[in-house]
């Protein structure tokens, strides 16, 4: 257990980012399935929308530390194949 005050604050302060990391790549995942989804229903339109939304989510995951650069990169270059594939 904790016993400096420094000890104490890092127990807390570690809660809280967890929890806001926890929320930000359980966003990332809830838009990636909406590419996908529109991806299993051949809807380009809604397929291209929804990449657009994942896009900036990606990047600011990678600015945050939430994600690996290039794991961001991948999964972007994948969805954008799979939606440039449904022409």
């Amino acid at each position: 257990m904790a016993n400096t005050p420094q000890a104490k604050k890092r127990i807390r302060r570690n809660a809280r980012r967890a929890e806001i990391n926890g929320a930000r790549i359980s966003r990332i995942r809830t838009l990636v399935k909406k590419v996908e989804a529109a991806l299993a229903a051949g809807d380009k339109a809604v397929a291209t929308t929804a990449l657009q939304a994942v896009q900036p989510e990606l990047a600011r995951g990678v600015a945050r530390g939430v994600l690996h650069k290039n794991t961001a990169a991948r999964k972007f270059g994948r969805l954008t194949k799979r939606v440039g594939a449904l022409g």
